[in-house]
């Protein structure tokens, strides 16, 4: 079933917007009031701020009429994945289960505080699923996320409201989290763009943790050039987060020059691991991929990814560890104040042990030595996202969560801590997204956001609507 949404303004993109603000063209309360009249039929929003929000664009307009000089991100509204603290609202994590003085102690996160500073209006909080891993449970009392291009259809999991609300132009950006592919399997199967920043490049400070050396935080958008303006906001270390890196931030929006010449992309089509099928669009969709790369000035070389299947089960067995730690005493005493498949999947981080754990993290490193030497050779690895676009929601088993992974290549790069951008490439026989992957040096985001925006100044793929092929 496809349906029309209705969208907010004329701008699709944070850049478009930021620069009519900046002309006049628009003003900031416009912005807003448009996204917040957007129809929400998706299950994108577990909570809303439309009161603060209207008082905060009004604020901004007043200081860009006395002349003041704007923030890189004024006006422009974003949502928030449930599992980030902001003062605003309650953070749950889409759960029974969280203690609300977890957040109250916190107050914002940092993420949410640089959003802040930069001007970003943020109008709620998105759906997830539970604990940011799973998929919905229809029993408990929460929306179940929807894709933006076909409503019988999930929006991937687990930032779902942040890659459908950015589809459906409820927000024109959203912040996300990313275990297992949780910002890119939603990118992926609602057709914008998400990054996956490398690891610490962005602080996890108040953030619901899942798997405390694989969780990650970035941006959805509409394009890689939104997401290079989100990052140079978001990214830097934050004293509170233990992971979080040192590095010195480059200017992403300023490495955005349209030209690959000089660049060389390794490419691994990865079919031999499309283990739930491929969809019959995807291979003609992903060569023409490549086609744009190399028109933008790119050598593209076949490489094969290493230790692609011991990646896989790395960062399944290291993520239910994990959770398992945060989780074993309420799992104990609330069981059933858990979703199936969310208490399925942290139960079974029982059954690994402390040997199984030790050798994963020896294995993940020596994987991460061979990617870096690949990365010696070549200056990004592109690779499909997935093989295939939403699923159903009726095909979702609630006893079977991992399931929902099936022919997605996104648990690959979590253990390896690389950063990754999902950009859309077409539609499938489905009519639903398909999309692809540049991944790139650790902290080198400035090389793969240069890739994204040269592919997408030679597509229009991220700007699609849905229902139009």
């Amino acid at each position: 079933m496809t349906e029309t949404v209705t969208r907010p303004a004329s701008f699709e993109t944070v850049t478009d917007a930021s620069a009519a603000l900046r002309r006049g063209d628009v003003t900031a309360t416009d912005l807003v009031d448009g996204a917040l009249a957007t129809t929400d039929d998706l299950g994108v929003y577990l909570a809303r701020f439309d009161e603060r929000a209207r008082a905060r664009a009004a604020d901004i307009d007043r200081r860009l009429a006395d002349g003041e000089s704007l923030p890189p991100l004024a006006g422009i509204p974003v949502g928030v994945k449930d599992i980030l603290a902001h003062t605003e609202g309650p953070t749950t994590a889409q759960s029974l289960v969280l203690d609300p003085a977890w957040a109250a102690g916190i107050g914002d996160c940092a993420v949410v505080r640089r959003l802040e500073r930069a001007g970003a209006v943020v109008t709620g909080k998105t759906s997830t699923m539970e604990f940011a891993i799973g998929v919905p449970d229809p029993d408990k009392p929460f929306p179940v996320p929807r894709c933006a291009w076909d409503t019988d259809r999930w929006a991937g999991g687990s930032s779902s409201g942040s890659g459908s609300g950015v589809a459906a132009g409820i927000f024109l950006a959203s912040i996300g989290t990313d275990t297992a592919g949780s910002i890119r399997i939603p990118a992926a199967f609602n057709g914008v763009t998400g990054l996956k920043p490398t690891f610490g490049r962005v602080p996890k400070s108040g953030v619901v943790p899942l798997g405390y050396t694989l969780d990650h935080v970035g941006p959805l958008a509409r394009s890689a050039a939104d997401c290079a303006l989100l990052l140079s906001v978001l990214a830097g270390p934050d004293a509170d987060d233990p992971y979080s890196a040192a590095v010195p931030v480059a200017d992403y929006p300023a490495a955005l020059t349209g030209d690959l010449r000089g660049v060389t992309v390794g490419v691994d089509d990865l079919d031999r691991f499309a283990d739930g099928g491929i969809d019959p669009e995807q291979p003609a969709l992903f060569a023409a991929a490549l086609d744009a790369l190399r028109a933008a000035g790119a050598t593209v070389v076949p490489v094969e990814v290493p230790m692609y299947p011991e990646l896989v089960a790395i960062d399944l067995v290291v993520m239910l560890a994990e959770a398992h730690a945060y989780h074993r005493a309420t799992l104990r005493d609330r069981w059933t104040d858990y979703g199936r498949g969310t208490r399925i999947v942290l139960a079974g981080g029982a059954a690994v042990t402390g040997p199984d754990y030790v050798q994963a993290q020896r294995v993940r490193r020596l994987a991460q030595q061979r990617m870096s030497d690949l990365l010696t050779r070549v200056d990004l690895v592109v690779t499909p996202t997935g093989h295939l676009g939403a699923p159903p929601l009726s095909s979702l088993d609630p006893l079977q969560p991992l399931g929902a992974l099936s022919s997605l290549h996104t648990p690959y790069w979590n253990p390896l801590g690389n950063p990754t951008l999902a950009v859309p490439i077409g539609l499938s026989a489905d009519a639903t997204p398909l999309s692809m992957s540049i991944s790139g040096r650790y902290f080198d985001e400035a090389t793969v956001l240069r890739a994204g925006d040269a592919f997408q100044r030679r597509t229009a793929h991220h700007l699609a609507k849905k229902g139009v092929r």
